[in-house]
């Protein structure tokens, strides 16, 4: 069977999903679990987009190995060098760059002649090559390209020293039949090709990410360029999940195998869903909390005969978890470490104390701590900050009589804050109370709950996301059995993480 190459942008493109905004250290959790799934290139970011791009891609070039970590940047000298300074200290790095080459995007967009962006993409390849030997070019809207100039500028950057060559379908125009014929029609008219290797980069603005991806590993491509929950821009990108485990199902039709560590699937998407704020929908292929249920009385007699008569994939190949109780009050440090590093997290001494902590405190009001428990927990601690601002105490007075109020004590420095603030609900009297302490001002754009198991004592874990007067985004997360305490839990995260970073 050949092998199928799994380029893995979710730090890239799916961090520019609206909303997203993800920490350095939360971008380095995903990235070390990415290893862990066995991806083959992992996308860190664009680093001249900002100083905390540049951080993030510098901190994963130099923790992360045993895997390709790669920057992005635009055909100009400027973002290559600076891509460059943050991939210095990794161990596989390579540089991707790009330009567009339709016609829409040359006059629109770029303003530049066809011989300029030939020119520019010459350039640029051979600008990034006297940095590494890796470097990958990808010629922006392929698809609404005219194919014959779009083989002039792939064979150009060939001939300038490019590696991997990328046919993007940048706005999700394709089908997969027109996308199948155009890879292999690029591949017989490309001078130099057979010697590179062929990327492709599918939007889903159709629903046809994957199937187009497919249809390009049919035509000869041998890199796919996928998003943890197929999350990205506007509709997203080819899910990661879905086309890998496509071509395993589907094994003797396509030949075709990755280096994925399939069991690490469920986990993997389920800390980026955690991690970026964007729920996985449950009728999601492979990842939804429906892709293995049956409601059907016919569907489930005919399950429990035989899982393959409707189940066309095993849930453990994927690494879903059968939750059970596995820890209570009188469990010690190290069975509370032994089971997350089962669950496949290893955490600092330093989140090992304060996930420890906070599991006790769990068993204190919860008589079944569960692994979707444990999980939730130590995924509520991944990206927290030095904390400027705790918890101590809240006191919360709502009914349907009476204005909701709330009285919130929070730890700062060596004292503790007290404020008390009425509401339209007791959520917002709490909110309105922090404030009052805080003093920060931003904007809650969005709030969610969501019970992590089921039962009456079932933790709410509740995320928010708020924007800062400068307009950037933040999220928090907050984890309890009191919805409230989770609700405050959360805002202060948001809080905390604003206070870093006008720190900074």
């Amino acid at each position: 069977m050949e092998r199928i190459y799994i380029f893995d942008t979710t730090l890239r493109d799916g961090e520019q999903s609206p909303g997203v905004s993800l920490n350095v250290k939360e971008k380095v959790q995903i990235a070390k679990q990415l290893v862990r799934l066995g991806v083959d290139v992992i996308e860190a970011g664009f680093p001249v987009a900002s100083p905390g791009d540049f951080a993030a891609v510098a901190e994963i070039a130099k923790v992360v190995k045993g895997v390709r970590v790669c920057a992005l940047a635009r055909a100009n000298f400027n973002d290559i060098d600076r891509a460059w300074e943050a991939l210095q200290g990794a161990e596989q790095p390579r540089i991707h760059t790009f330009i567009s080459t339709s016609d829409i995007h040359l006059k629109y967009q770029l303003r530049m002649s066809r011989e300029q962006v030939l020119q520019a993409a010459r350039e640029a390849v051979k600008r990034a090559k006297g940095y590494t030997a890796d470097v990958e070019f990808s010629a922006m809207d392929a698809v609404r390209s005219d194919i014959d100039y779009l083989c002039r500028v792939l064979a150009a950057a060939i001939e300038a020293g490019a590696t991997v060559v990328n046919i993007p379908d940048t706005v999700g125009y394709a089908v997969p039949e027109e996308f199948g014929e155009f890879i292999r029609a690029v591949q017989e008219m490309t001078p130099g090709i057979e010697k590179v290797t062929v990327s492709v980069h599918c939007h889903n603005d159709l629903g046809l990410a994957v199937a187009n991806t497919l249809a390009a590993v049919k035509s000869g491509a041998r890199q796919a360029e996928v998003t943890i929950n197929g999350i990205g821009e506007r509709a997203g990108n080819a899910a990661l999940e879905e086309l890998v485990m496509a071509l395993y199902a589907r094994r003797p039709l396509y030949g075709m195998v990755t280096g994925i560590k399939t069991e690490e699937i469920f986990r993997t998407s389920k800390l980026v869903a955690t991690l970026t704020g964007m729920a996985v929908q449950p009728n999601k292929a492979i990842v939804g909390k429906n892709a293995f249920a049956h409601e059907s009385g016919i569907h489930q007699d005919g399950v429990l005969k035989e899982r393959t008569t409707y189940e066309i994939i095993d849930p453990a190949v994927i690494g879903i978890p059968k939750s059970s109780l596995v820890l209570g009050k009188h469990s010690g440090r190290h069975a509370f470490k032994q089971r997350l590093q089962e669950l496949g997290y290893v955490l600092s001494e330093e989140e090992l104390k304060t996930a420890f902590e906070r599991f006790k405190e769990l068993c204190d009001r919860k008589k079944a701590v569960t692994d979707d428990d444990l999980l939730a927990l130590v995924e509520e601690e991944i990206g927290r900050v030095p904390p400027v601002y705790e918890l101590k105490y809240l006191h919360v007075s709502s009914g349907t009589t009476i204005t909701p109020t709330a009285t919130v004590g929070l730890q700062v420095g060596d004292g503790v804050a007290e404020e008390a603030a009425c509401g339209n609900g007791p959520v917002d009297a709490i909110y309105k109370a922090i404030d009052k302490i805080t003093g920060i001002k931003c904007t809650l754009e969005s709030y969610g709950i969501d019970a992590v198991t089921g039962g009456k004592d079932a933790v709410g874990s509740v995320m928010v996301r708020v924007s800062s007067e400068k307009g950037k985004t933040y999220l928090g997360r907050g984890l309890s059995t009191d919805v409230l305490e989770a609700s405050a839990r959360a805002y202060i995260d948001v809080l905390n993480k604003m206070a870093a970073d006008s720190s900074q």
